[in-house]
């Protein structure tokens, strides 16, 4: 089984080379550098399946493949914001190798372009969730997950964060009246349910319900939404 998985991943990394456009033919990859990269994914492989020692991956790998199992999430934009400012600095690390020492440079820069610590924290929680998630269930094909177990990644002290209170009816006819038309009305459903936000910019006129004895509508959200 070893053989045969080797053999073909050989045919996909020189297939590869050739249609980038790196070696215009097989003959000329003797000796070049992609065999030691080829040499160095077999012993990873042959480690992983004897002795259970998990391949390197890279921080870069583990972000790809959260962007790719979240697609479905509304705030993914967002994520991928941060991920692309984080890249630079320890988009290279491999996560047996990542700490929070690591991401001490990527703060620095963040504080110097007068981020607060509450966006800063968005970035250490995608890492948080990125580490747990390669530490218990992320599983390669071996049965063996990315990370044996994950670093401790602290949020930073928010101590300048206004804490929210409820607006006033002023406050709230200021706000509504800045709203275009269309938000305008969302922002009133909103006020009067207390649905998330995520709900309401979901709402689809296919969920309607119409409550013919009461001549009124209601929406029922589909459970996959909720």
């Amino acid at each position: 089984m070893i053989c045969s998985s080797l053999n073909l991943l050989f045919f996909i990394v020189h297939l590869l080379l050739q249609v980038i456009g790196l070696y215009p033919n097989l003959e000329e990859i003797a000796g070049l550098r992609s065999e030691a990269i080829l040499a160095k994914v077999i012993e990873e492989q042959r480690q992983a399946e004897i002795f259970d020692v998990r391949p390197d991956r890279t921080f870069e790998e583990a972000a790809a493949k959260f962007v790719i199992e979240n697609k479905h999430k509304a705030s993914l934009r967002g994520d991928i914001t941060q991920l692309k400012r984080l890249m630079p600095f320890i988009g290279g690390v491999t996560l047996r190798q990542l700490h929070m020492g690591s991401l001490e440079q990527w703060m620095q820069e963040r504080r110097r372009g007068g981020v607060s610590n509450g966006t800063i924290n968005h970035g250490l929680q995608i890492v948080r969730r990125i580490v747990n998630l390669a530490s218990s269930e992320w599983v390669d094909e071996n049965g063996l997950t990315w990370l044996e177990r994950p670093p401790k990644i602290k949020l930073l002290a928010n101590r300048g964060k206004r804490k929210p209170y409820p607006m006033n009816w002023e406050e709230q006819d200021r706000l509504f009246a800045k709203l275009p038309k269309h938000l305008r009305v969302m922002a009133l459903f909103k006020v009067n349910t207390g649905l998330r936000d995520s709900d309401v910019c979901c709402l689809r006129w296919d969920d309607e319900v119409v409550l013919s004895d009461l001549n009124t509508s209601v929406f029922i959200i589909p459970c996959e939404d909720v």
